[in-house]
């Protein structure tokens, strides 16, 4: 990861995140032929319903990251929290910010009460669903605005430590010879 990445709490509708966000939805209309039409709004990721972080790299915004409590049930899941917006600039990839912001995410959930990080994405979003599976997430059963659609793909991850799910392999790790437990 970048050692310059600050990671800091901002409103879903702050002025840095707004060409974040923008750009992110180009994205989206490119592979999938439409912007993401998930309905939400700045209270969604507003005071006990959520939250939302920018990640910059010195004073330059290059990620975004939100999160809010699910408003659909999540089977195995008491109080799950949907991670949202997850989206990194071009020319800052590859270097551990998406999997930072994830990770901020997941622990400021977690502290608010949350027991399920679950997400839903798309089979063309082939990096995005790598990173996912590659910090624990695993498939579930489909949920939220887009259950059910052609290419949807739904995963989830425990935050909790007592029903935590094993680390999946990481097929790099096995060519480089190290073991999992």
């Amino acid at each position: 990861m970048d050692q310059g990445l600050q990671i800091r709490a901002r409103p879903y509708d702050h002025p840095d995140a707004i060409p974040l966000r923008a750009a992110a939805q180009r994205y989206m209309a490119e592979i999938y032929g439409e912007p993401d039409q998930t309905p939400l709004e700045r209270d969604h990721f507003a005071g006990d319903r959520g939250g939302f972080v920018i990640g910059y790299l010195g004073d330059r915004p290059v990620a975004t990251a939100g999160w809010r409590f699910s408003p659909y049930p999540v089977a195995g899941a008491a109080r799950p929290a949907e991670l949202k917006r997850v989206y990194v600039a071009d020319d800052a990839r590859r270097g551990g910010v998406a999997r930072a912001l994830v990770a901020h995410v997941e622990d400021e959930a977690r502290r608010r009460g949350a027991d399920w990080l679950v997400l839903e994405t798309g089979a063309p979003q082939v990096a995005a669903i790598a990173l996912y599976r590659r910090i624990g997430y695993v498939d579930i059963p489909d949920f939220g605005h887009y259950a059910g659609a052609p290419g949807v793909v739904s995963l989830g991850r425990s935050l909790t430590p007592t029903t935590a799910l094993p680390r999946q392999p990481d097929p790099a790790d096995r060519a480089a010879g190290v073991r999992s437990r």
